[in-house]
């Protein structure tokens, strides 16, 4: 059994972890206030950008004159992974659950005998899928400088994968991020954004739209802005659920660390009441030797 000096030890070890981890959920709760209205004020920029490409998608047909982001390669042998995953750990299963998705989609892809690529943006899934994946990682974006995400972050990486997109590197691009819905509630997903995915608008309109210059020439110039646009809200949702997972993670161990405290004080008050239980019955005994 312990003794007292290390119960006290012990005990006092665990309420300094106990005021580290309140610290961080606050801190976190702070920062997921902004980071949830910044993810929130994206969404209808982003929906409201499908929309248009949808309606100008569904006025021209496929052909050779069609832009390589919305038609593709023509094939899909050569896959790129975009994973985003935040900087910094103890945020609970958030960034595990990002790249277990991304894991799955690549061994998939990889037993159907198709080459896959990543591109890991985040130190924490880096991290994680080098251990399987070294020789699929062709790039690490670090973004530990960065203290709020902006539009260049989103920008800079839309043209990092326009480049190797024009280079011929990839048939097809997806995107894997955490989206947010709740501080207890972040949604692991996959979107593949070349070749872009665009639904054809379901609105009921007897309107007729006439595009200048045409429809190809706009999707031409809309394209690589709505890619910028996805990745960019991928990283704004993806604050905002890091933020929300790390605040629920450190309210769970400031809770586990209360209930540790009184398990180990209890311990040390039953220690020491029968070590002074213990030094009476010592004393009483002389006593009565004597």
């Amino acid at each position: 059994m312990p003794s007292l000096k290390d119960l006290r030890n012990r005990i006092a070890s665990v309420k300094a972890t106990q005021k580290i981890t309140k610290a961080m959920q606050m801190v976190a709760a702070a920062k997921l206030r902004r980071a949830q209205t910044a993810a929130e004020a994206a969404r209808p920029y982003a929906e409201r950008m499908a929309t248009v490409l949808g309606n100008l998608a569904s006025g021209i047909t496929v052909g050779p004159e069609t832009p390589r982001l919305l038609a593709g390669t023509g094939s899909d042998q050569v896959h790129l992974l975009i994973v985003c995953t935040a900087e910094r750990g103890l945020c609970g299963a958030f960034n595990s659950s990002i790249a277990r998705l991304a894991r799955d989609h690549a061994n998939r892809l990889l037993a159907e005998g198709k080459t896959v690529k990543i591109i890991c943006v985040g130190k924490k899934g880096y991290d994680i899928l080098r251990r399987q994946f070294a020789e699929q990682i062709i790039e690490f974006i670090d973004l530990r400088s960065v203290r709020q995400i902006g539009f260049e972050q989103g920008d800079m990486i839309a043209q990092k994968v326009l480049a190797r997109f024009e280079a011929g590197e990839f048939d097809v691009a997806t995107l894997f991020y955490s989206r947010f819905r709740s501080v207890i509630a972040q949604i692991p997903t996959a979107q593949q954004i070349i070749p872009a995915q665009i639904e054809a608008s379901t609105t009921a309109s007897d309107a007729v739209y006439e595009y200048e210059p045409d429809e190809g020439e706009i999707l031409a110039t809309l394209l690589p802005r709505n890619l910028t646009v996805q990745i960019f809200r991928a990283l704004l949702e993806n604050a905002a659920s890091e933020q929300g997972a790390r605040m629920s993670a450190m309210d769970n161990a400031t809770r586990n660390a209360g209930e540790m405290i009184k398990k180990q004080t209890m311990t040390y008050n039953r220690s020491r009441q029968a070590m002074i239980t213990k030094e009476l019955i010592e004393i009483i005994s002389g006593a009565e030797a004597l």
